[in-house]
């Protein structure tokens, strides 16, 4: 069984990643800039290097799925310093850690790198497309992308990319920041209005399912391989669809939604391709959008004593 060091361990995909790295035997860490109480975790932030080196000084790690990240458009607007210091510094932070001490590196950037592309977004687009990121979020994300491509070609560091697409459920709760499956379960529980922008399509993943896929990296890693993780290709659907799914779910009153035309500076259609995760990874995905949304309902219940 495998050492991994998980950065943005307390996070929503960090926290059920590590359990399901756990089930499966592997001695797992994390470290987050939010303290934690099980014994394997370690307060640290990516984005002062001095914090990471400590850790890498006391610890060996085989390998470091790096998820720590400031995440979202509108938070990267709001608080850009944050941003890109975790985001870009803190991943330069991480490359140079992994070139004193070799650890294999899974890097988590977004789909959002695929920016307003309108065609079937296949991981090797970007080697064929001259795309444009379309806020500051995506931009680091690809720069981050870029990071990794350099310190493998410049000091032989071994990384695999990936690209997750839409994935939700438990863990992940609301904010104004969070993506719109987290913000129309939480409006709809609480009975505040929620706007929902006609037109938009998208792929959706539960996050068990994609962490599954995620862990099966350590038992096929291929250096310099990225990947989209997401649902099935299939199971697309509107906003419009997903937000009638919310509201009979939680039965909340239909009135609370706010329909509004194409959101301005975000990709109308999203068409993503999964296939070489299913190649590499075996990606496998069972939960579909009805019940993930019935289990992540059920959850938040819990959460907010709704």
């Amino acid at each position: 069984m495998a050492t991994i060091l998980i950065t943005g361990g307390r996070g929503f995909i960090g926290t059920n990643l590590t359990n399901e790295l756990r089930s499966r035997g592997h001695a797992v860490w994390t470290c987050d800039i939010l303290q934690g109480e099980d014994d394997r975790h370690l307060k640290a932030d990516t984005g002062v290097y001095q914090q990471m080196d400590a850790i890498f000084r006391k610890r060996s790690f085989e390998y470091v799925y790096h998820l720590a990240a400031e995440y979202g458009r509108w938070n990267g607007e709001d608080h850009y310093e944050n941003l890109w210091r975790t985001n870009v510094i803190g991943t330069k932070n991480m490359l140079r850690l992994q070139e004193q001490h070799r650890f294999r590196m899974i890097f988590f950037s977004s789909a959002e790198v695929y920016g307003d592309y309108d065609q079937l977004m296949s991981e090797d687009v970007m080697e064929h497309v001259p795309i444009k990121q379309m806020n500051d979020y995506a931009i680091t994300k690809w720069a981050g992308e870029l990071q990794c491509l350099n310190h493998a070609a410049m000091f032989g560091i071994e990384t695999v990319r990936v690209r997750p697409v839409g994935c939700y459920g438990p863990h992940e709760y609301y904010s104004v920041y969070r993506g719109v499956i987290p913000i129309f379960v939480y409006s709809a529980l609480m009975g505040k209005n929620f706007t929902v922008y006609k037109g938009h399509k998208r792929s959706f993943d539960y996050v068990e399912d994609t962490c599954r896929t995620f862990a099966n990296i350590v038992d096929n890693f291929i250096p310099g391989e990225v990947y989209n993780v997401g649902g099935k290709e299939e199971w697309g659907i509107s906003i419009e669809e997903l937000a009638d799914i919310v509201l009979k779910t939680t039965g909340a009153n239909p009135k609370l939604v706010q329909f509004k035309g194409e959101e301005d500076f975000t990709t109308r259609v999203k068409v993503v391709d999964f296939s070489k995760s299913r190649r590499d990874l075996k990606h496998d995905p069972q939960v579909d959008i009805n019940e993930g949304i019935r289990r992540y309902v059920a959850w938040a219940r819990k959460i907010y004593g709704k």
